[in-house]
């Protein structure tokens, strides 16, 4: 088995990349899905984290513009989240593993792979990278998004020309959606390759 893990910069697309592993019948682990689910309606986390931030939650799971509103400038409170969330999501990470133990490549999409350190948990590592004016864009145009929020997310990411330069592959998607789709192929022909030989 292959563990490829998948990662960028918010903005960047891997969100539409993990996709389109997905597509082809890789099976992939989508940490933002399963961060979702955790802090949804009836989430894991939710009671949890109201007892740590109160009022940031609801009916519906965390709320999780207040949330950020509490966590975003205060790496201390990021920080605590954080020691709530990745356990978590990391046992979720371990449960994926042994249902598709069988299975000759994996995907994990990770957002902050690099910057946490979780190299060692994967064989190789692809970075999804777009060009910087493309990623601002992209964030900009999200709900509830603005110029400080979009800074301050930045400053706690590597920069893209770090994550470029640590990966195994990159995946370009500032271009057409078919050239990203032939780059994931690629890949998944590579690895195939390298486990046959």
């Amino acid at each position: 088995m292959t563990l490829l893990g998948l990662t960028g910069s918010v903005g960047m697309g891997k969100s539409t990349v993990g996709a389109m592993f997905a597509a082809e019948g890789i099976p992939l682990f989508d940490s933002d899905a399963v961060v979702h689910r955790l802090q949804g309606p009836e989430g894991a986390l939710v009671r949890e984290i109201e007892a740590m931030y109160p009022g940031t939650t609801g009916d519906g799971g965390v709320n999780r513009t207040a949330l950020a509103e509490v966590v975003l400038d205060d790496s201390e409170a990021l920080d605590a989240l954080e020691a709530i969330v990745h356990p978590a999501v990391a046992a979720e990470r371990a449960s994926f593993r042994r249902r598709h133990s069988t299975e000759p490549l994996l995907v994990f999409d990770i957002p902050l792979l690099l910057e946490k350190g979780l190299e060692s948990e994967f064989d190789k590592i692809a970075v999804v990278s777009a060009p910087a004016d493309v990623q601002r864009r992209r964030v900009l145009a999200r709900p509830g998004m603005n110029e400080a929020k979009f800074r301050a997310i930045l400053a706690r990411q590597m920069p893209d020309a770090e994550k470029r330069a640590r990966a195994d592959f990159v995946i370009p998607t500032g271009g057409e959606i078919e050239a990203t789709r032939t780059s994931v192929r690629r890949i998944i022909a590579c690895l195939a390759s390298e486990a046959d030989s």
